[in-house]
């Protein structure tokens, strides 16, 4: 594959046609309290690279540290535990305002639970974060992950208690052969991305995401001109791209999406700008498991293509340069220990600033010395053999 640095660009001329409601100030306030009744609960660091920013040419740069969220080391808990408990609370008949995790833990709930069993796909992160929604919760869960993962994180996964294997497929198939399971099981399917009618529970999975968003705004305390995010199906960029809109609506700042070129689905559904979506198949290898998805999730793009501006697909070794420029800072800069997926968009912004054949998309996504920017490390170093090998041996070097 020729790989290359390549971009979209949307206008929103026309009325938004998503639904951002579910990401209202009322909306994410619920979520939020929500998790604030879970027993290791607390917001994650922003890390202000002061250093960094003016080294760049740029007013701020500031990372979401997720790599601390729930001793997870990535984000996706958020996500999980909201939605498996508004299943558990629905299951229960509880309603969503009474829901915490004291009552989901009630003694009397307990032998009610027993029987309920989650299944997913990952490749990674999504299934750890629901083996350990479900430990929390007293249930069981089957995790799949596409053939070709890492061990590291299957091992993680099993650790929390949950059953899991490596299939025989590609991620999107073997989201395809988790619900086939649901459904010849009886197992309750938690998938982080909508398909022929299932859209409830990933839906919930988006909103759990907005008590991030929330975090990020009261640290930065101030709004930043600019927000890079990674995706994969896009539900965490549709999550935040859809906060940012319901809450600030027209002042909300400049959004890019950020994917790699080896599973830039929605990069390419964007470039296309047809009104249908365009998927990659066939075995995705990157070095950025957690976004190496060929199928975008409908709820997600439906806000991103209403709210988002600007769709970049990067090559590898773009994640690479933004692993070492967190892991190795400048002068006092806080460390931040950032996986592949977390630090694609660091290491875009560094390239945007420093990189003169560039100046087109710096120009086009409007950075200057007075852009602040905010960035989400999503992961942290969730491959502990493949972060060693980026950040000591080198690999995918930028030149």
């Amino acid at each position: 594959m020729n790989e290359s640095i390549k971009a979209a660009h949307l206008t929103h001329d026309a009325a938004p046609q998503a639904d951002i409601t579910p990401y209202s100030a009322e909306a994410a306030a619920r979520v939020e309290a929500f998790h604030r009744t879970l027993p290791t609960y607390e917001p994650t660091p922003l890390a202000d690279l002061r250093h960094l920013a003016r080294s760049l040419g740029l007013a701020r740069v500031a990372v979401k540290d997720e790599s601390k969220r729930f001793g997870l080391n990535a984000f996706k808990g958020l996500g999980t535990s909201y939605a498996v408990a508004r299943y558990l609370a629905q299951y229960l008949g509880i309603p969503e305002e009474e829901m915490t995790y004291e009552r989901l833990r009630a003694p009397e709930n307990r032998e009610r639970l027993r029987g309920v069993t989650l299944v997913t796909a990952t490749d990674g992160n999504h299934g750890r974060g629901i083996a350990w929604a479900a430990k929390l919760f007293g249930i069981f869960a089957h995790v799949f992950m596409p053939k070709g993962g890492s061990p590291e994180r299957l091992a993680n996964i099993r650790g929390l208690g949950a059953e899991a294997s490596f299939t025989t497929y590609n991620y999107d198939d073997t989201v395809r052969y988790a619900s086939q399971m649901a459904q010849e099981k009886g197992w309750v399917l938690m998938q982080d991305t909508a398909f022929g009618g299932y859209t409830e529970r990933p839906q919930w999975i988006m909103q759990g995401y907005s008590t991030l968003a929330h975090e990020a705004m009261e640290q930065y305390a101030e709004m930043p001109t600019h927000i890079f995010l990674q995706a994969g199906v896009g539900s965490l960029p549709g999550a935040i791209t859809g906060y940012f809109a319901a809450h600030y609506g027209a002042e909300r700042p400049v959004i890019t999406i950020v994917e790699p070129n080896r599973a830039d689905c929605i990069y390419r559904t964007a470039a296309a700008n047809d009104g249908e979506s365009h998927i990659v198949t066939g075995e995705i290898n990157s070095i950025m498991a957690g976004l190496s998805c060929g199928e975008p999730n409908p709820l997600a793009w439906d806000i991103l293509r209403d709210y988002a501006d600007h769709f970049v697909s990067v090559p590898e070794w773009v994640a690479a340069k933004g692993m070492r420029i967190l892991g190795n800072p400048l002068d006092d800069d806080l460390r931040v220990v950032s996986g592949e997926s977390g630090a694609v968009t660091t290491g875009l912004v560094a390239e945007l600033m420093q990189n003169r054949s560039l100046d087109y998309l710096r120009d086009a996504i409007g950075l200057t010395k007075d852009s602040r920017i905010l960035c989400i490390s999503t992961e942290g170093d969730t491959d502990r053999t493949n972060y060693r090998r980026v950040v000591w041996d080198g690999l995918y070097p930028s030149y």
